[in-house]
């Protein structure tokens, strides 16, 4: 594999801890679903916990993980041009297969699934992908400012507690939701399917919009070849750091103060800045990752990144298990600073499961199952065996 590869799928698996610990908090509660914190973890170490998690993680990781999917675009794009295949063809049955996969990840594991909203999304991508840089660049930007200026907006004119429950209810709901977590599979499905308006809702407001506009961001990175060749030392990794920081965590902080996602103008200074804070996480992340006494950062995180679609499901099944009463019913149990005692220990044997099965496959499952859709044929998922080259080409992530 290429240090290139090494690199994107190394962030990827980096996005993917990230991703985890914001989605474990509604897997394992139904009170922030809900918009209300859990009564039983009001602690002064409970709020600090969830304060810091607000600042520097929460709506920073899907940003990354959007981008990336972009720069994935173009060796989409590489692998067809290699294959002589038709990249739309091609794409079409991935969405397709995305779609799918997101839908029943919906409704059996976890109902805050983003593959559905990728999918939606990828077909704008896909229209939009022989378009110039700063043409996507511009998109990009115009995509962001809508979704900035309907934040504003809605917080002004939108009556809160027309549409919203007050307190006393959230918490009445979120009690409710708790309790349908610690249900069977009809409990945890219907609660799912109840979430769909509300995730549709999100996904044409919010998410859906952002997530294009990073995918453009992304594909122009990939064009451009931005982390092919990264060796460490570049300025502008140093640049990003002094000012995706002050200004990212500024953001976040007034999203935070401000009540999280419970106050538009509060989301809006997130959005606005989250995707600064996100460059600095990944300038410092590539710095460590080249230097000699921190190099096994890549090592250890790369594999994860390349089995993204299978640990991310993966995650989902974990909280499940974990967390709803088809497992062991651990839903409304852990304290704040406990789920992240746990999203470190999953995800560590995730790093682990996925190093092992690289060893001998070449593809994650699902990643295995999506290819195959993609380009028509079933590929070859046993590794060669060690010292053996991979045929030309097929060292590449597609």
């Amino acid at each position: 594999m290429t240090r290139r590869v090494l690199d994107v799928d190394a962030v990827r698996g980096f996005a993917l801890l990230g991703i985890f610990a914001v989605n474990v908090t509604f897997m394992a509660s139904g009170f922030p679903g809900n918009l209300v914190t859990d009564p039983r973890f009001s602690s002064a170490l409970d709020d600090l916990v969830r304060a810091l998690s607000s600042v520097f993680i929460d709506m920073k990781f899907y940003v990354l993980f959007s981008f990336l999917f972009g720069y994935s675009f173009t060796l989409q794009m590489a692998a067809a041009g290699r294959a002589g295949a038709s990249f739309t063809a091609r794409m079409l049955r991935r969405i397709g297969g995305l779609f799918i996969i997101g839908a029943l990840h919906t409704v059996l594991l976890y109902g805050g699934d983003v593959l559905m909203t990728y999918a939606v999304a990828c077909v704008g991508l896909l229209l939009l992908r022989k378009t110039r840089d700063r043409t996507a660049i511009g998109v990009a930007v115009g995509l962001y400012m809508i979704v900035l200026a309907g934040l504003v907006a809605g917080a002004f004119l939108i009556d809160r507690t027309a549409y919203f429950p007050s307190e006393a209810q959230a918490l009445v709901n979120g009690e409710a939701a708790t309790r349908a977590l610690l249900g069977g599979w009809a409990s945890n499905i219907g609660e799912h399917l109840a979430g769909l308006p509300l995730l549709i809702l999100q996904a044409v407001t919010l998410q859906g919009p952002t997530a294009l506009a990073l995918f453009l961001l992304g594909m122009v990175a990939g064009r451009r070849q931005w982390l092919a060749r990264i060796t460490g030392s570049e300025p502008v990794l140093r640049r990003l750091q002094r000012i995706g920081f002050p200004i990212g965590l500024l953001g976040a902080l007034v999203y935070t103060t401000a009540g999280g996602n419970d106050n538009s103008l509060g989301v809006a200074a997130s959005v606005a800045t989250a995707p600064l804070l996100t460059a600095a996480y990944v300038a410092t992340l590539l710095r460590l990752m080249h230097s000699r006494r921190t190099s096994l950062i890549r090592s250890a995180l790369a594999p994860a990144g390349r089995m993204s679609l299978s640990n991310y499901i993966g995650q989902s099944l974990i909280g499940l298990i974990a967390f709803s009463g088809i497992g062991f019913g651990l839903a409304g149990s852990l304290s704040p600073l406990e789920l992240f005692a746990f999203v470190a220990a999953a995800f560590t044997g995730q790093l682990v499961l996925s190093a092992l099965w690289l060893r001998r496959l070449r593809y994650g499952p699902l990643e295995w199952a999506l290819r195959w859709l993609t380009i028509g044929q079933r590929p070859t998922l046993v590794a060669p065996p060690d010292g053996r080259p991979l045929p030309k080409g097929r060292h590449m992530r597609v």
